[in-house]
């Protein structure tokens, strides 16, 4: 082991000793950003910087765990990537099906799809499927995969839902009208029965939600760091949690 390798676990082990279990986020929503920057600056294509970040979503996964985080929000996959040219929008797609498969086999955690799944290709529609009916009785940590995922979608199909469950349960126009309501449509958003996000980490230094979990991260703390998704470590997730603990959160007031 190198003198760098030393003093970086030093410097890990001191940062996680900073952290105050007590405030510590049930939920995390993570924006894996800077694959292909990463893959990029290496002289590599873009199928190299996703597999990268497909990588080390395992491991980030077990450092969720550690804490005792309840649910963790991944965005794998946009409605806006969707429209990517074919040659590399396949091969991504392909990548997110074996990087769900191999999470669900772990055994380790709950897989939740979320986004407008009817948007997606037949088979990765089917692998994310596949692997939220092999792990629904997993009693450990929920991980929602958020796969053909836009904020705006999600809102527009949250009262779309609304409203045809108004539709099937014969009401008047003025009843819908005041079915809608803030609890009305979360209620019907991807993410229901869930705590809202109460941590957003976006990773390459980029500072911008860009649509990510609009409704529910009304009231998140956001943490934004350098460092492309292929490179996030430990260290830089538990500086995520220090910063976190260390907000005064005011909810809106």
């Amino acid at each position: 082991m190198s003198l760098g390798d030393l003093i970086y676990g030093a410097y890990e082990r001191r940062v996680a000793r900073q952290l105050h279990r007590g405030a510590l986020p049930r939920h995390v929503g993570v924006m894996l950003d800077g694959n292909r920057r990463w893959a990029a600056e290496r002289g590599a294509d873009s199928r190299t910087g996703h597999q990268a970040g497909a990588d080390n979503i395992a491991a980030f996964l077990s450092w969720c765990e550690e804490v005792g985080i309840e649910v963790v929000t991944l965005w794998l996959l946009s409605t806006d990537n969707l429209s990517r040219p074919e040659r590399e929008l396949s091969p991504l797609l392909r990548i997110i099906e074996n990087a769900v498969g191999d999470l669900s086999a772990a055994g380790r955690w709950r897989i939740n799809p979320v986004g407008a799944l009817h948007l997606l290709p037949g088979d990765t529609r089917a692998a994310v499927a596949a692997a939220a009916l092999r792990t629904m009785t997993v009693p450990g940590m929920t991980v929602n995969i958020a796969v053909g995922y836009g904020g705006r979608q999600e809102i527009a199909d949250a009262v779309r839902s609304l409203v045809a469950e108004h539709a099937a349960g014969g009401g008047t126009i003025d009843d819908l009208a005041a079915s809608i309501t803030v609890e009305g449509i979360a209620e019907h958003l991807y993410t229901r029965g869930q705590p809202d996000p109460d941590l957003v980490i976006r990773t390459s230094g980029e500072q911008r939600l860009s649509g990510f979990l609009l409704w529910q991260s009304a009231h998140s703390e956001f943490y934004f760091c350098e460092a492309y998704w292929p490179d996030f470590r430990r260290v830089d997730f538990l500086r995520a949690l220090r910063a976190y603990a260390d907000r005064n959160r005011r909810f809106g007031t």
